[in-house]
C-alpha cells in the first residue's frame, strides 16, 4: 500500500537553512533569527529531525491535572463554606493555607466530600501535633491530603526556621515521617525562586538542591514531594520547564532510592501581573495555565487577575477557575497525555534546560550544598543579578507588559481601587539570613502612576 508522502521527497535541516538564508535578501542568519534566552538557550527558527539527538518520555499526564482552589483560613465557618461552593462550581481540590495552629481542621473539613478531592495544607508553622490530627483525618475518610511542609522554603522567605518543640526543624521532619503513613509532608516551595526573579535554569536547579537537603536529612521519604511551582508567559519554555524538572527529580530521587513520582502544583507567576489594565492578567494567567496543563502539572491553582490589589472575593475565584474549565472541558486539553512528545523544539529546550540545570545542581552540591549557600548568602546574591537583568529590560521597554509600558491608558485610575497594598512590604525583624524578595516588574511605574493621581 502507497503510504501518503511517498511522493514527496525528504528535505533536510540543511536544505531548509539554505532556502531561509535565501530569503533573507543578505541578512546574516544568525543575527536576524536566532535569539538567546536568559537561560542563554539559543532559540532557532526552526527545528528538524535530523539534527534531534532522541526523545525520551517525561511522563506528563495532562488528562490527570486537577483544578485547585485557593483558600485562606481566617473565619473556619466561611472557608468550609467557600470551599462546599467552589467543589460545586468545578473546583476538584483545594488548598487550604492555615496559620494559626489552633485551628479546628475537622470542623474546617467538615461535609466535604473527601474520597473525591485532593486537599493540600499550607501550614505557617511545624507542629506534630496538628499534623496528626490531619494524619488521622485521611485515615478515617481515606482522604487524599498533602501537608506542604518546607523549613527551608520559610527559611528562605522570612529569615528564619519555624519555632518548634523539637531540637530543629528537621528533626521534627523525621519524627514525622516516622509517624505518619498516609499523608505526604514534604513540599519544596519552587514558587519563591521564580517570583523572586531567578532564571528557568536557577529554578530548577535550586528547586531539586532545596530538595536534596531533605532526601540528606531524612532518613524516610516514601511518599510524594509537592513541587509548588510559578509559571510565566514564556510559553514553550514554562511547558519545558516543568518537564525538565520532573525529569530530573526522578534522576536524583532514584539515587536515594526514592521511586515515588513527584507531585506538581502550580501556579501562574505574581511577577508579571500589574496593578494597571489589569484585565490583561486574564490573558497572562490563561496562557500560563496552558503551559502549566502541557508541562505536566498534577494540579494547577490559578491566580484571579485582581488578586494583587483586591482581598479574595466570589468574582475573581469564578473567573480564575473558569479559565481551567474552559481549557480542561471545552478545549480538550484533557484527552492527551504526553501532549508536547514529538515536538522537536520543546523536546530540545527540555534537554537544554535539563543538562544546565543538572550542571548548576552539581555546582551547588560540589560547594556544600543548597543550605550552606543559602546561609552565605550566594542563592540571594544570584537570584538577585537575575531579576536585575530582567527588570533592566522592562524598565528599557524590552520586556513588553501590554498596558502598562506599552499601549498604556494614560487616564485610569486606581487609587481608589486599593484593597491590599500591591508591592513590597518592608518588615523590620531580626533574621538569621537575608531573605528571598518577591518583587513585581511594574511596581515602580505603578508607584510613580498612583503618585501622579494624588496630582
Amino acid at each position: 500500500m502507497k503510504k501518503l508522502f511517498d511522493d514527496f521527497d525528504p528535505i533536510s535541516s540543511k536544505q531548509w537553512k539554505q532556502r531561509i538564508q535565501f530569503e533573507l535578501d543578505g541578512a546574516d542568519y544568525n543575527d536576524t533569527l536566532i535569539w538567546n534566552s536568559p537561560e542563554d538557550i539559543q532559540v532557532k527558527p526552526f527545528y528538524h529531525r535530523d539534527e534531534f539527538k532522541g526523545s525520551f518520555s517525561s511522563n506528563t499526564k495532562a488528562t490527570a491535572f486537577k483544578i485547585c482552589q485557593n483558600i485562606f483560613v481566617h473565619d473556619l465557618t466561611k472557608s468550609n463554606l467557600r470551599a462546599l461552593d467552589s467543589i460545586a462550581r468545578g473546583a476538584e481540590s483545594l488548598r487550604f493555607t492555615i496559620i494559626n495552629e489552633q485551628t479546628d481542621v475537622e470542623k474546617l473539613l467538615e461535609n466535604l466530600p473527601l474520597e473525591k478531592l485532593t486537599i493540600y495544607f499550607n501550614l505557617g508553622f511545624l507542629s506534630i501535633d496538628f499534623i496528626k490530627k490531619i494524619e488521622a483525618i485521611a485515615q478515617h475518610k481515606n482522604a487524599n491530603l498533602f501537608c506542604n511542609l518546607d523549613p527551608i522554603g520559610h527559611l528562605a522567605k522570612e529569615g528564619n526556621w519555624f519555632v518548634t518543640n523539637e531540637k530543629n526543624n528537621f528533626e521534627t521532619l523525621e519524627l514525622l515521617s516516622k509517624s505518619t503513613k498516609t499523608i505526604s509532608i514534604i513540599s519544596i516551595d519552587s514558587g519563591l525562586y521564580q517570583n523572586a526573579g531567578a532564571t528557568m535554569v536557577q529554578q530548577i536547579a535550586y528547586s531539586l538542591a532545596h530538595a536534596n537537603e531533605y532526601f540528606n536529612r531524612i532518613s524516610k521519604i516514601d511518599k510524594p514531594i509537592v513541587f509548588q511551582v510559578s509559571v510565566g508567559t514564556n510559553y514553550f519554555f514554562e511547558i519545558a520547564k516543568l518537564r525538565a524538572l520532573r525529569l530530573l527529580f526522578n534522576l536524583i530521587a532514584k539515587e536515594y532510592n526514592h521511586n515515588v513520582d513527584c507531585h506538581i502544583l502550580v501556579s501562574p507567576t505574581k511577577r508579571n501581573k500589574t496593578l494597571y489594565d489589569y484585565n490583561v492578567n486574564i490573558l497572562r494567567t490563561t496562557t500560563e495555565c496552558m503551559s502549566s496543563i502541557l508541562g505536566g502539572a498534577d494540579a494547577i491553582a490559578n491566580l484571579p487577575y485582581d488578586a494583587i490589589y483586591h482581598k479574595d472575593n466570589e468574582f475573581g475565584d469564578r473567573i480564575a477557575r473558569n479559565q481551567l474549565l474552559i481549557l480542561k472541558h471545552e478545549s480538550y486539553f484533557d484527552k492527551v497525555n504526553n501532549p508536547a512528545d514529538g515536538s522537536y523544539y520543546i523536546e530540545s529546550l527540555t534537554q537544554q534546560l535539563a543538562e544546565k540545570a543538572l550542571a548548576l545542581f552539581h555546582d551547588i552540591e560540589a560547594q556544600g550544598g543548597f543550605l550552606k549557600q543559602l546561609n552565605v548568602g550566594i542563592i540571594q546574591r544570584k537570584i538577585q543579578e537575575s531579576a536585575n537583568k530582567e527588570q533592566e529590560l522592562f524598565d528599557a521597554g524590552k520586556e513588553i507588559l501590554l498596558g502598562t509600558n506599552k499601549h498604556l491608558n494614560t487616564n485610569e485610575r486606581m487609587k481608589d481601587n486599593l484593597e491590599l497594598f500591591p508591592f513590597v512590604k518592608i518588615k523590620p525583624r531580626k533574621t538569621l539570613i537575608t531573605p528571598l524578595i518577591e518583587r513585581r516588574l511594574a511596581e515602580k511605574i505603578e508607584q510613580e502612576r498612583l503618585k501622579a493621581e494624588n496630582n
